[in-house]
């Protein structure tokens, strides 16, 4: 768990930057894809991918995982590789991989540790061919520390009785469809960097079919409750655990039918769903059930193209109208469309994510 100092310091600067970006918001000149780059070249540095601009000017380990094959093909090489650097060596230097590194380079997770922390660190590391020698001892460490508090091993699964933070990290869901995901991934990475694979016993393709799969779309965690969630309807098919395109079909009708993409992609859930959620969500109300988070919106258009292309090429040139008009990649928007905004945040500007818009 997070420090109170850490909840303290962060917290109030992030927001104070929002209350900033709220008075004088910051915005760029030229197209969407000239406003796109612009964002991800200031998101660099001089050390390290910051997941923002403005508000999250610190190291995500998602964050950056979702977005590391797109800065690859937009040739950030030499800085990517200097992001895994930094972060790896913070995270050694304190024994553990967090959620985040605050711009100070301390890692604090938030508000717990996350299953998918060390997942998508790894996934970096192998896409990018980072070299991988002088942290082998360290990564094998927190492989099996992170197998021994996430994975039921009976099950193959991420437990049930631990609340573990995710993308998704105001809800308290019990193993989630997109956490099993990562952990899919991971398992293949792991195999793939010839690091210590405590996943290898389990058929992860199976088992989120099996577990997870209601028959028209994938359901949002092990207590399988009727409603369809966007992140757990995208992700099998975006770490490519889950090929069958006669599921993604299905799935992605399902999002189609719950409005999940509209105005533009893509809403966590229809509604809130009855879902609990970790206290400090009363401050920023629906921020993770039916607001529009930009993060998924790029992963779900280009997995999209794989089976409507034409529904594909309307949600992108949505995408092209929303960042024209605001001058910025934003962080989150209202159900309608609008950027989401609490009486004590105001969502964040200049993504990172921006990166993924720009390989669509």
């Amino acid at each position: 768990m997070a420090s109170v100092i850490d909840y303290a310091t962060q917290g109030t600067r992030i927001f104070f930057s929002s209350l900033k970006s709220r008075i004088i918001p910051e915005e760029y000149k030229g197209n969407a894809s000239q406003i796109c780059a612009a964002i991800v070249k200031e998101c660099w540095n001089g050390q390290y991918f910051q997941t923002s601009t403005t508000n999250f000017t610190q190291f995500w380990t998602r964050d950056f995982g979702w977005c590391t094959q797109s800065l690859l093909k937009l040739g950030y090489h030499n800085e990517v590789e200097k992001t895994i650097r930094f972060a790896l060596n913070r995270f050694q230097m304190q024994g553990k991989v967090t959620t985040t590194l605050t711009p100070g380079g301390k890692p604090f997770d938030f508000p717990t540790m996350a299953v998918d922390s060390l997942p998508w660190l790894i996934h970096s590391i192998k896409i990018s061919k980072f070299p991988v020698y002088n942290y082998r001892n360290f990564l094998n460490s927190q492989i099996k520390r992170w197998y021994d508090k996430v994975i039921n091993p009976q099950l193959g699964l991420v437990r049930t009785d631990v609340h573990f933070s995710s993308m998704k990290d105001f809800a308290l869901r019990k193993s989630s469809c997109y956490d099993n995901c990562m952990v899919a991934m991971m398992a293949q990475d792991l195999e793939d960097l010839k690091l210590y694979n405590p996943l290898a016993q389990y058929d992860y393709q199976s088992l989120l079919v099996h577990h997870f799969w209601s028959g028209q779309y994938f359901y949002d965690d092990l207590k399988k409750q009727d409603y369809v969630a966007g992140d757990a309807n995208l992700f099998p098919f975006i770490v490519g655990v889950v090929k069958d395109k006669e599921m993604q079909e299905f799935a992605f009708e399902a999002i189609r039918r719950e409005g999940l993409d509209l105005p533009f992609p893509l809403k966590y859930t229809k509604e809130r769903q009855n879902l609990p959620f970790i206290w400090q969500e009363t401050f920023l109300r629906n921020y993770e059930s039916n607001a529009i988070w930009m993060h998924m919106g790029p992963l779900y258009i280009k997995a999209l193209q794989q089976v409507d292309k034409t529904r594909a090429e309307k949600l992108h040139q949505a995408y092209v109208q929303l960042i024209e008009k605001h001058k910025t990649y934003p962080e989150v928007c209202f159900p309608d469309g609008k950027l989401y905004s609490s009486p004590v945040y105001n969502c964040d500007r200049g993504m990172l994510w921006a990166a993924n818009f720009l390989t669509l």
